[in-house]
């Protein structure tokens, strides 16, 4: 009999898992059981950490996913506050973000992929706390303050004392994170107000852990600086802000102070060679993106590569609000029941799963793949609650009282194929058929959300979706022949 090799052996999951019915249940779950519960909200970064043994002594898993009213961006008297449950894609998808906190809003746009940002949270990014997270150096330059909560009470500190050091912050075991706050950028006039621009420099468009990104935010009075902020990710054992910078430019026009301010940040820079990229090289591109940050600013395009209708793959405005009430798993034979493929479902070992694990083993749906259990391939995407997330990063417990449809779903009940599978066998883009499933998936919450995609939105839907034939020619074009037929409306219809 053949055994895995132990890289091949995946770590089990906490064996018991509560669905709290309200933050304050959570928090008092936290207290009990201290440092072997572990908070899980998107989980996008977690279940991958505990299922490669990162995360030692976790029992219990707390997740506040399911809880409605968590996930809401609040915009009053100048301050933007975002909620512990608020998505990338949350902030993607608010067109006040985009003037009010414009940097985060392109730091969540660089997060991944769509079906990950449907889940990752932007307060999961600064808990993982890793120098090369998006979203840090995006909130460290607007200046925000993170609020935790225990039973213990509140407590809020700004987010450069929220990291302690690598991967490290000073959030104790029985505290939530339950909100991040800034100030609203106010730019509309170049020469006066607040602005801000968030670059990236990454080894692949999408799905791309950072080799090194910047936030700039500057005030302008006249024309001339008045404060600057320069926040640099992927050089540092942490985000780091470089005050050389502000000092230089401070009273000059910022094209002026162009040089000397990529300089500073340059001289500020401490990196590392790993796999992404060597010191040198992150040394030499701090100064790139710095640069094109300040031209963006000094000029006024900062937001002028913003996307049109970015693709979500989510139909619901809030996956949160449709969850479940509360869940506890503590016993092997605890049974989670769902809705999947319109038909409703129980099955008990949903503790210490993941819910592409208890999709397959436990309700034999296996045209849900695994190909990577890392949210890298796509091949494991299912629509969760109305949004396309990839079922290896979410826990099991999560599925109970939810919706789901698997590749199982997507035909109509009489048997005919979606568009998009029927355009799949026309155009060859089912070849070996492993990754199939999960293009399925994507393309078709593509298709419901928008029904002529562009070309871009087409290459932005399917980014989370790898294809080991390379075949994407055939699958774009099945996309865009499914897109022009009017079965697409009848077949949404058909499943709502």
């Amino acid at each position: 009999m053949f055994e895995l090799h132990e890289v091949q052996r995946a770590v089990p999951l906490p064996s018991r898992y509560a669905a709290p019915a309200s933050l304050d249940e959570a928090a008092e779950l936290l207290s009990l059981h201290g440092a072997a519960a572990r908070l899980i909200a998107g989980g996008t970064d977690l279940m991958l950490e505990l299922s490669r043994g990162a995360r030692s002594g976790v029992e219990l898993l707390v997740d506040i996913s399911g809880l409605p009213g968590l996930d809401r961006i609040s915009y009053d008297g100048g301050r933007v506050t975002l909620g512990p449950l608020v998505t990338h894609a949350d902030v993607i998808a608010s067109a006040r973000m985009r003037t009010a906190g414009l940097p985060l809003a392109q730091a969540c746009l660089e997060v991944g992929s769509p079906p990950l940002r449907n889940r990752a949270t932007v307060v999961g990014n600064i808990v993982t706390a890793s120098p090369a997270n998006d979203t840090i150096s995006a909130l460290m330059a607007l200046g925000a303050a993170v609020t935790m909560t225990s039973v213990r009470g509140e407590r809020t500190v700004p987010i450069a004392e929220f990291f302690a050091g690598f991967r490290q912050t000073v959030l104790e075991p029985d505290e939530i994170v339950t909100a991040i706050a800034f100030d609203a950028l106010d730019g509309a006039n170049r020469a006066h107000g607040r602005r801000g621009v968030f670059v990236k420099l990454g080894l692949r468009r999408a799905q791309a852990i950072s080799v090194v990104h910047a936030t700039v935010v500057v005030e302008l009075d006249g024309g001339r600086v008045a404060d600057l902020v320069v926040a640099l990710g992927s050089v540092a054992p942490t985000i780091i802000t470089v005050p050389e910078a502000t000092e230089l430019a401070a009273g000059r026009e910022l094209a002026d102070a162009s040089a000397d301010i990529t300089a500073a940040a340059c001289r500020a820079a401490t990196p590392i060679d790993d796999i992404r990229g060597s010191a040198e090289y992150r040394s030499h591109t701090v100064g790139v993106v710095v640069d094109r940050a300040i031209t963006a600013l000094a000029t006024g395009t900062e937001a002028d590569r913003w996307p049109h209708q970015a693709p979500r793959l989510a139909l619901t405005a809030s996956a949160a609000d449709t969850g479940p009430a509360s869940t506890v798993l503590d016993e092997p034979g605890d049974t989670v029941t769902a809705t999947v493929n319109g038909v409703q479902r129980s099955a008990a070992g949903a503790a210490g799963k993941t819910l592409m694990d208890w999709l397959r083993d436990d309700l034999g749906l296996t045209g849900t793949k695994e190909g990577c259990a890392e949210g890298e391939c796509g091949a494991c995407t299912v629509h969760l609650d109305g949004a396309a997330v990839f079922s290896c990063l979410v826990p099991a417990g999560r599925a109970d009282g939810a919706n789901i449809t698997t590749v199982e779903g997507v035909a109509s009940p009489a048997g005919d194929l979606h568009p998009f599978q029927q355009a799949m066998v026309d155009t060859g883009g089912a070849q070996c058929g492993f990754c199939t499933p999960g293009f399925v998936m994507s393309a078709v919450a593509l298709l419901d959300e928008i029904a002529e995609p562009t070309a871009e939105q087409i290459t932005v839907g399917l980014s989370g979706n790898l294809c080991r034939c390379t075949g994407y020619c055939s699958i774009i074009e099945a996309v865009h022949a499914a897109s022009s037929d009017a079965a697409v409306h009848t077949a949404a219809g058909d499943r709502s």
